[in-house]
């Protein structure tokens, strides 16, 4: 018992172990990786500021060296026309035509006079009426403002006949020399804003990013829904953008949470800004926490397993000794090898399985008492004859010499005979279905004799060929018939019927007795089922005692099903292997 519980202890101790070694093992895999995530996540973020205030500044130098260039072009422009020596349209337009051909970009360039009359222009186009061209803002702003350069909002270039192209123009207060002096006029430069929209389209700040313009006043200049902006399906709040410069801030509204970058062009005071949704930065973290959580599942399970290798290689001498405590408890009480680990182990199993060979050698020695002693019981049972059976049927006999039946007698003694040499059948306990049928046959002719004809009865029997050469133990068939007759035709006032059926069904040997009996009530065949019915009537050899016989030898998967109903009678089958005479040692 001490060893037991030395070995429970071990067992417990080894368990509390490794427990612990793989409770601190996770602990400290997820304070990496809370550690892990926490750092990737700020890194990811930053690197998301970082990376769009890098996509901003590319655009911003993008423009600043597109809108250099077009300056650079208007400037050109300027000088061409001021060194020319006079005035005409035709000299003018030949000057501008050449600075035109050296750039795709450029829609037109024209020269107006202050009150709006048109000098010269190439391409060579027709000004249409009512344009309106002195209230123009881009003609305004170069009359007020002559010194500076000025870029107008994109819009529609509608002062030519012809196409109607999206533009951006550069105005300026020129001086033109002609015959009478220095002319002031206006030069006009309209640049095609597709190149300005390439520029920012080709910008991406994750799926739903995007980058727009907007002028000193809040004008938006670009924006790639500029259409749903116009059609105020669409707003952007621009006020904000309008006090910074540079920098970012996080903008939340109902819907979204966005991060603003602003860049600002500072040639023109444009303000380049940047919108990314936090949503797709978030989604970087989840990805990056799905990234640490399987690969902390990962290294926990690596973990677990060289754990769990570990403390089975250490455990596993106790595990062995505790499988074979298992089996002993189960009741398998089968020679073991002796189990090799350390010398404490050693003693231990070597004292246990020398504790199981003890035992073994008790209960096989109890379990040969205990079968000599149902042998014994079984052949007094099987020996018994029922005093009253044997008195009433001499009785019977005696009665019937009385009245001159001479021929009844003689089948009943012959009857009788035969049952006691078939019962005795020369002390073996296996007979054949054949002369346990036989057995039961003259027992019944006995008994109808004695019952003047109270019942009627038939022995039945399919393949015989097959059934009757079957094995069966001794006095199966009797104690149920007579429990069919006392219990069940006994008392009824119409004469009863018992028939008897063998057959051979998947292998096993049926052997049905059925009676019209008064049959059972349930709490009674419950009771009979059970084993606990108990009468002073029969042969001794009852129910519970045929049941037992079949089980001992045969096994615990064969026996007696019993099924009755009040009024109507009672059906016992008894269930046998099916094993011919060759096979009789076996039993």
């Amino acid at each position: 018992m001490k060893r037991l519980l030395a070995v429970i202890k071990v067992k417990g101790i080894q368990f509390i172990i490794t427990t612990s070694f793989t409770l601190v093992t996770v602990l400290v895999m997820l304070f990496v990786g809370v550690m892990l995530y926490g750092k990737f996540a700020q890194t990811a973020e930053q690197n998301a500021y970082l990376h769009t205030q890098q996509i901003l500044e590319q655009v911003k130098y993008n423009l600043d060296s597109y809108l250099n260039g077009m300056t650079q072009i208007f400037e050109l422009v300027d000088d061409k026309i001021r060194r020319s020596k006079g005035l005409t349209a035709y000299k003018l337009s030949e000057q501008l035509e050449t600075i035109v051909e050296t750039r795709k970009d450029i829609v037109s360039i024209a020269v107006f006079t202050r009150d709006g009359t048109l000098l010269a222009t190439t391409p060579s186009k027709v000004l249409r009426k009512n344009t309106r061209l002195t209230e123009q803002s881009w003609f305004q702003k170069a009359i007020e403002d002559p010194t500076n350069l000025n870029f107008s909002l994109p819009h529609i270039q509608n002062l030519f006949k012809g196409e109607y192209t999206w533009v951006v123009s550069m105005s300026r207060e020129i001086l033109l020399h002609g015959p009478d002096g220095e002319i002031p006029a206006v030069l006009l430069v309209d640049v095609n804003f597709k190149e300005i929209d390439d520029l920012c389209q080709r910008v991406g700040l994750g799926k739903k990013g995007y980058v727009y313009i907007i002028d000193l006043v809040g004008n938006i200049v670009y924006h790639p829904q500029q259409q749903l902006i116009y059609a105020g399906l669409k707003n952007e709040n621009r006020s904000l953008p309008l006090k910074h410069s540079y920098g970012s801030y996080v903008e939340e509204t109902l819907d979204e949470t966005r991060l603003i970058t602003i860049k600002t062009i500072d040639q023109l005071g444009w303000k380049i800004i940047g919108v990314s949704y936090m949503d797709e930065i978030v989604t970087t973290k989840k990805e990056i926490s799905r990234f640490i959580f399987w690969l902390l599942i990962f290294v926990i399970v690596i973990v677990l397993l060289v754990l769990h290798y570990l403390s089975a290689k250490i455990s596993r001498p106790i595990k062995l000794l505790e499988q074979s405590m298992e089996k002993v408890e189960q009741g398998d009480f089968s020679e073991s090898e002796p189990i090799r680990g350390s010398h404490e182990v050693e003693q231990l199993s070597l004292r246990f399985h020398l504790m199981v060979a003890k035992v073994r050698e008790l209960m096989h020695q109890i379990i040969r008492e205990q079968e000599a002693k149902r042998k014994s019981e079984l052949e007094v049972l099987q020996a018994q004859i029922n005093p009253h059976f044997l008195y009433n049927t001499l009785n019977s006999v005696v009665r019937m010499v009385g009245n001159g039946k001479n021929e009844d007698v003689i089948t009943t003694i012959t009857s009788l005979s035969k049952l006691f040499r078939i019962s005795l059948s020369r002390g073996k306990n296996i007979i054949t279905v054949r002369e346990e049928l036989e057995h039961v046959r003259h027992y019944l002719i006995i008994q109808k004799m004695r019952y003047k004809q109270k019942f009627e009865y038939e022995i039945v029997v399919e393949n015989e060929d097959e059934v009757l050469n079957c094995l069966t133990l001794k006095l199966l068939l009797q104690p149920i018939v007579e429990n069919a007759i006392y219990h069940g035709i006994e008392h009824l006032a119409d004469p009863g019927r018992i028939r008897i059926f063998a057959a051979l069904i998947d292998g096993k040997v049926l052997l049905q007795v059925s009676d019209n009996g008064l049959g059972m009530s349930p709490d009674v065949l419950a009771q009979v089922k059970a084993g606990f019915y108990k009468t002073e009537e029969g042969s001794g050899v009852g129910i519970q005692n045929v049941q037992e016989r079949i089980r001992l030898t045969f096994g615990e998967q064969y026996g007696l099903e019993i099924e009755s109903e009040q009024e109507e009678g009672t059906v016992v089958s008894v269930w046998i292997p099916c094993q011919v005479a060759e096979g009789r040692d076996r039993l």
